[in-house]
């Protein structure tokens, strides 16, 4: 069952690993590979939380705010970028078992996608992230995007 401090691990600093497709929806496209970091603080108790991410490599920074629904038990995660000026679509969902699963509508290049975001591997010092879209509503995935995260040496979450 989901509840308001699903996120509490993610609360303080991180270092980062990304891998990322270089066509978001090419399955024999190269991956780029580069590390940023990134700062999420909680909000509401912890019933939310923001981030903002560092990505040098893009001359990017991205952030996303994260908002627990309390009557229905889910997230909804959104993502804003630098490089737009534009908040997405949110992705909603929970956690199940230590995983996490959101999902949404959005488009990427003048197609229409189905997004999913997975969060596993969660621990005090270790989480991933990934991203997938689907073309076909769901009935297969390619994840274009996933990043690794660690904590700085000697850096305890908030």
């Amino acid at each position: 069952m989901s509840s308001p401090h699903d996120f509490d691990f993610f609360h303080g600093d991180w270092e980062v690993r990304h891998r990322r497709r270089t066509d978001f929806l090419d399955p024999a496209c190269e991956w780029d590979e580069f590390p940023s970091t990134s700062r999420c603080r909680p909000l509401f108790d912890g019933a939310a939380n923001v981030d903002e991410i560092d990505m040098p490599y893009l001359s990017a920074k991205g952030a996303t705010l994260r908002l627990f629904d309390r009557e229905t038990e889910q997230w909804s995660l959104s993502w804003a970028s630098s490089v737009t000026g534009t908040l997405f679509p949110p992705v909603l969902g929970r956690f199940e078992g230590g995983r996490g699963e959101f999902y949404g509508d959005d488009t990427y290049a003048g197609k229409e996608v189905r997004v999913r975001f997975v969060w596993s591997g969660v621990s005090p010092t270790a989480a991933r992230w990934e991203q997938a879209f689907s073309v076909d509503g769901g009935e297969s995935w390619l994840t274009n995007w996933t990043m690794d995260f660690t904590r700085p040496s000697g850096t305890p979450g908030v």
